[in-house]
């Protein structure tokens, strides 16, 4: 079953200056139609707390709410899909757990990455990352803009049509550098919700991919 997924997707973080649910807030009033709620340090009483006051929001603003990991939580509250990042996730055995009507979104590193996302039946990728990030530090090979279009290029190769999103490190000025390599959108977080005025960075990333 095709999924609609929107074309910018904004992340939550562990941040000082605001909690979860209040960049959530913030999001939603300055237009955010898919959120990704993105916590791996809470016990699931705790989270469920995050996740239910989010889900209020979204609802009053009609967002799409997904959670990082935390499958098990997929009755407990009002989600609409899930976003894994273990890119050795057995992607078949998580949709049967998940069922069809769930949004299950994956993290791909590599060309081979969304090939299997795409065969197992993942219905994004989040591709990066784009470049450096403290947002969730990791290992993995920058892509920068080339290693869009090459990705880009081989899956049209391959005949995978799977919406591709940049994540890592995208700012504002990145945004149409990206989306001419053809990806289908952009995954952010610092870049909004550590903005001066994160209502104001979220339209103007809004304003970028619109």
């Amino acid at each position: 079953m095709k999924k609609y997924i929107e074309k910018l997707h904004f992340i939550t973080h562990n941040i000082p200056q605001s909690s979860h649910v209040e960049q959530v807030q913030v999001a939603c009033e300055a237009g955010a139609k898919w959120i990704q709620y993105r916590c791996l340090s809470k016990a699931d009483d705790e989270l469920l707390a995050d996740i239910n006051a989010i889900a209020e929001i979204c609802d009053d603003w009609g967002a799409t709410l997904i959670v990082t990991n935390h499958i098990h939580l997929k009755d407990k509250a009002d989600i609409q899909g899930f976003h894994i990042e273990d890119m050795d996730a057995d992607f078949i055995a998580l949709r049967k757990q998940i069922g069809e009507e769930f949004t299950l979104g994956g993290s791909a590193n590599t060309i081979e990455n969304l090939i299997r996302l795409a065969n197992e039946g993942a219905d994004y990728a989040g591709f990066g990352p784009f470049k450096v990030t403290t947002t969730k530090p990791n290992d993995y090979p920058l892509l920068g803009v080339e290693g869009y279009v090459d990705a880009i290029e081989k899956s049209k190769a391959k005949n995978i049509h799977l919406p591709i999103l940049a994540v890592g490190g995208v700012t504002l000025a990145d945004i149409r550098p990206l989306l001419d390599t053809g990806i289908y959108g952009i995954a952010a977080s610092s870049a909004i919700n550590q903005a001066e005025n994160m209502y104001e960075a979220y339209l103007d990333f809004y304003k970028a991919i619109i």
